[in-house]
């Protein structure tokens, strides 16, 4: 079967309230995706459902809600919660974010049966300890299982120190157990690595600071998002850990987001990619036309409205470059997501 997301706002509404053709025994299981800004959870998402369904760019808070992708095989229903990069009332204030960056993931949190924590281990700064708002967040739900997903792996040259990352992020236990790591041994004429932070002792002699790890994960992953042999062993992990119970959506269920949510999220994956600084996140974007085409093509077009002039002159580029390319990628990727012709328009003005 072949899950999609439908053209129109009242196909996939319809679709969305359909009864859940579930077999006798079904299985279902919930899980929450958190994680700091740019961890990946939406390229791991992504890659667990198989189709790029949520905008993924390098710029932190792509995702700007909480989104619902649906994995169903066999017997099994498993929901992906996609949440935003926890983050801070001041830096929601600071870059003028929407507000359900702070809600949404505390609320999502809540209905999961499964937390997965991800964190980018191919960013030195960020990978030594779990971000404070994360580790808020395990605190105040510690009756949901949690699992860390160390993401990113393939970035890290020096494999021995994704264990003593992991030592660091879990305080040293897991699943109730202190983890036991034997030191490498070098012989004196092993070349030194002076790019290569030194790292915490053995975790079996210390369970390094409280305030950063978690020592209540019942398990690890180390693995690269965009690897699919990678997340298929993630995939297994989950589709075992489904619990009996009712799916909450019919079987050709992809996402919970409308058409018009999925291509405004694309066109912004592609505006942070392509633009800097500031400039993306002050875009914001009106659906001037959506309808089929002559050619049973779907036909969008997209007002860009920029708050500054020389914005306005970046998003459209010399010759008007910058926006043609978008158009053409975003059109391109919105295309293999409701799997048909999507011919994309976008215009730009300036915000008065």
């Amino acid at each position: 079967m072949i899950n999609f997301v439908c053209v129109f706002s009242g196909e996939q509404l319809s679709l969305l309230l359909r009864h859940p053709d579930q077999p006798e025994n079904s299985k279902v299981l919930k899980v929450a995706l958190i994680g700091a800004p740019n961890a990946g959870k939406s390229t791991l998402t992504n890659q667990l459902l198989g189709r790029k369904v949520f905008a993924v760019s390098k710029k932190v808070h792509t995702t700007r809600s909480r989104a619902l992708g649906v994995l169903t095989e066999e017997d099994t229903q498993i929901i992906l919660l996609d949440t935003p990069g926890l983050t801070t009332v001041s830096k929601v204030k600071r870059h003028q974010l929407e507000k359900t960056l702070l809600v949404d993931p505390w609320n999502t949190v809540k209905e999961a049966d499964l937390m997965v924590v991800l964190v980018d281990v191919g960013d030195r700064w960020m990978c030594s300890r779990l971000d404070f708002e994360v580790l808020k967040c395990l605190a105040l739900h510690p009756h949901i299982p949690a699992i860390l997903v160390l993401n990113k792996v393939d970035q890290v040259k020096a494999k021995d120190r994704l264990l003593d990352i992991t030592a660091e992020l879990t305080c040293g236990m897991v699943n109730g157990q202190r983890m036991r790591i034997k030191p490498v041994i070098k012989p004196p004429w092993a070349e030194k690595r002076p790019d290569r932070d030194p790292g915490p002792p053995p975790a079996e002699d210390s369970e390094g600071p409280e305030d950063s790890g978690w020592p209540h994960f019942k398990d690890i992953f180390m693995l690269s998002a965009v690897d699919s042999e990678d997340v298929e062993t993630l995939k297994t992990y989950f589709m075992a850990g489904a619990k009996p119970g009712p799916w909450r959506y019919h079987s050709e269920v992809l996402t919970d987001q409308g058409p018009e949510e999925v291509c405004t999220n694309i066109i912004r994956e592609k505006l942070l990619e392509y633009l800097p600084q500031e400039v993306p996140y002050s875009i914001t974007q009106s659906i001037e036309l959506w309808q089929d085409g002559e050619d049973g093509e779907l036909v969008i077009s997209v007002k860009l409205n920029a708050k500054k002039d020389t914005h306005m002159g970046m998003v459209i580029g010399p010759a008007g470059q910058m926006v043609a390319r978008i158009a053409r990628e975003a059109g391109d990727d919105l295309s293999r997501v409701f799997l048909r012709e999507v011919k994309l328009k976008l215009s730009v003005k300036l915000r008065k």
